[in-house]
């Protein structure tokens, strides 16, 4: 397991507070797209709140309903999520790290084991229900690159997440790998600029991918460069709305190729010895 840990990017976490208003009946033309109108509402709500669990069950029973998300919707969609898997994720790497601490008594190995399994469990019954909406997401997302490549990186994200949990798994992290790969096809093929936030964070985390889950660190380092090197070559035609975004996920790249070129030194020289 890495001592320190790459930097990712989720593409909602710069979504901002929003502002409310009561929704008139004369908004909607039938009851339930004032009920669907509202379970957005009361997701924007649960954020402001720190209420993650509820704001993901609103996503959700709008993703039943409606089948396609606008991009603030999608937004609200991968925070809700990111929220709550991403607890969870902290807490079993806290477990882990008590459960292999040297010297502990063995009732309390056992006790700290069955609390990691259990946080296992519930971490995979959390990214089977995401991968499970975006699979009906991405069905008419066809002729949307953003839409698919936004979907395509959280699945593969969330098969990655799947991954650190069971690292012996070669199936989960093909998975992961398969929708990523997926992603940068699409966005390519779909001419999304290499400056686009919703791509260069998908750059971010496969190399991440590489590097953590596949322990590729040359093949993390080289996607995270090229994506980098390209973004910058197109910088100045970058819009003055995602301008910040993208800066500071290429900002993010570059601290991961750092950190990754000096840990690559100092294993070389580990390997090399000091005679």
């Amino acid at each position: 397991m890495r001592s320190r840990r790459s930097h990712q990017f989720h593409l909602a976490h710069t979504t901002q507070l929003f502002y409310f208003r009561q929704i008139p009946f004369q908004d909607s033309v039938t009851p339930a797209g004032i009920i669907m109108s509202q379970l957005v509402q009361k997701a924007k709500l649960a954020e402001q709140a720190e209420r993650y669990e509820d704001m993901k069950d609103f996503m959700k029973a709008y993703v039943a309903e409606s089948g396609s998300l606008s991009s603030e919707e999608r937004n609200l969609l991968s925070v809700a999520y990111k929220n709550v898997v991403g607890a969870k994720r902290s807490s079993w790497r806290v477990i882990s790290s008590l459960e292999q601490k040297s010297g502990i008594a063995e009732e309390r190995a056992t006790i700290a084991r069955n609390y990691r399994k259990q946080i296992e469990g519930e971490l995979k019954e959390m990214c089977d229900e995401v991968t499970g909406l975006l699979d009906k997401l991405l069905e008419p997302a066809n002729d949307d690159t953003e839409s698919k490549v936004f979907y395509l990186k959280m699945k593969g994200d969330y098969f990655r997440y799947l991954s650190e949990v069971n690292p012996k798994d070669d199936d989960i992290s093909d998975k992961s790998e398969e929708a990523y790969k997926e992603a940068t096809k699409v966005g390519e093929e779909g001419k999304l600029a290499a400056t686009h936030p919703i791509r260069l964070g998908l750059a971010l985390n496969f190399s991440v991918f590489y590097y953590e889950i596949k322990n590729k660190p040359d093949k993390a380092c080289e996607l995270a460069k090229s994506a980098f090197d390209t973004a910058i070559a197109e910088l100045d035609t970058q819009t003055e709305e995602s301008y910040k975004d993208s800066t500071l996920i290429m900002q993010l790249l570059r601290d991961n190729l750092t950190l990754w070129t000096s840990e690559q030194d100092g294993r070389d020289e580990d390997e090399t010895g000091d005679n």
